[in-house]
Order: structure tokens, then sequence, then C-alpha cells
């Protein structure tokens, strides 16, 4: 792969590049940040976010005092060479409000295309053991406790074998739908995070990738 080199982005007159930093799991925009030559630098040899701060003038390693660092898994730029997308593997909130994101005041939503995400799925199944709203489905396993959620994942686990079994693909899809619903269910329950699997998927395929390197030599 070609890499730009630092000296093709286009610096502002205050010599910055607005830098959007993004959650490299859950691909929710956490901050927005401006960088200098110098601590885009920094950011790529150390592989954490380091920013310019306007307000103080001087360098800013996030994480540095909070302990909130973003690890760096690439850094694009756009079109036009003068802004930056950061996706990053956040070791906590990104907010100095202490919230995940520092975009969390919702101005406009459209009804007809509110956007689904596993990430969106989670937060309502962590208010769902939380709140526990009668007439809720989710409310009910949760009540009812480990052992029956993980009688149901038993259950539509069979119901995926079976589909498959039968090559049904649109009944597989359903199916697997409703696997990986109770399966998020059973997540949180026992408060596993989506970005958890999403490292140990990534250590896994780090495994994988050296196993293929060993066969072909």
């Amino acid at each position: 792969m070609e890499y730009l080199n630092i000296s093709e982005l286009k610096f502002d007159a205050n010599g910055l590049i607005p830098a959007i930093v993004v959650d490299a799991v859950s691909k929710r925009v956490l901050t927005l940040a401006y960088m200098n030559e110098e601590s885009l630098r920094i950011s790529m040899e150390k592989e954490l976010t380091c920013f310019w701060s306007r307000s103080r003038q001087e360098l800013w390693l996030k994480g540095e005092t909070s302990g909130n660092y973003q690890h760096i898994v690439s850094i694009t730029a756009d079109c036009d060479k003068d802004a930056l997308v950061v996706m990053v593997e956040p070791d906590g909130p990104a907010c100095h409000l202490g919230t995940t994101s520092c975009f969390e005041n919702p101005v406009f939503q459209s009804e007809e295309r509110s956007e689904f995400s596993l990430e969106g799925l989670m937060r309502l199944l962590q208010g769902r053991m939380e709140e526990k709203p009668e007439g809720s489905y989710t409310t009910y396993l949760f009540e009812k406790g480990r052992d029956k959620i993980l009688k149901k994942v038993g259950e539509e686990t069979t119901e995926v074998i079976i589909a498959a079994k039968a090559d049904d693909r649109r009944e597989t899809i359903y199916e697997i739908a409703d696997l990986a619903y109770h399966v998020m269910v059973l997540m949180t329950e026992m408060g596993i995070s989506l970005e958890e699997i999403h490292r140990e998927l990534g250590s896994r395929h780090v495994i994988d990738h050296k196993v293929k390197q060993e066969k072909m030599t």
C-alpha cells in the first residue's frame, strides 16, 4: 500500500489540519480535534492520538492525564488532503465530560431512515436489563436469568443448523439473526462488550495469518 507523505497534506494558515476521530469497532465518531505536523508525526510514531490544543497552544497527547488513550488503527486523508479520519481503539471516554463521544446532543433524526447498529442494539439491551419494562421479551429473558438465556442460545443454534442443512438461505439468515440477538442478550447479562469480542477476533486473525504463512513455507 502506498502512503501519502505528510508534506502532501494541506495544513491551514495556522499550520493545523482537522482530525475526525472514529471508533474502529463501532464506527462512531468520537471527537473532532486538530493536529499540526509535529503532533501528527508523534501520533504516527507512538500510534496514539496527539493533538494541538488551540486553547492552550500546546501539544496534547490524548490520555496522558486521564488514561483514556486512543490507540491508532489507521489515518486517512480526504480527497483534498486537508482533513483526516483517525480510526482508533479507545481505552476510555473521548469527551472531557466523561461520555464515550463528544457528539451526544441529538439535533435531528429521520424516523423513516433510523440507522441500525449492533452498538445501538447493545445499548437497548442494557437499558432493558436495567429498567426491565413490562411486556418486553428481553425483560422476560433477563428476569428468567442466565439458564433461560443459555437455553434460547442452544435452541437458536439448532435452528440455524436445521435451516442451513436444508439449504434454505432465507431461513438461515432469519435464524442467524435470532441467534445473534440471544447471544447479545447473554453478552449483556454477563457484562461482555462488543469491543471485547472484536479484540478477540482480531487476535485470532493475526494467529490465522501466521498459520497460513507457516503452511506456505
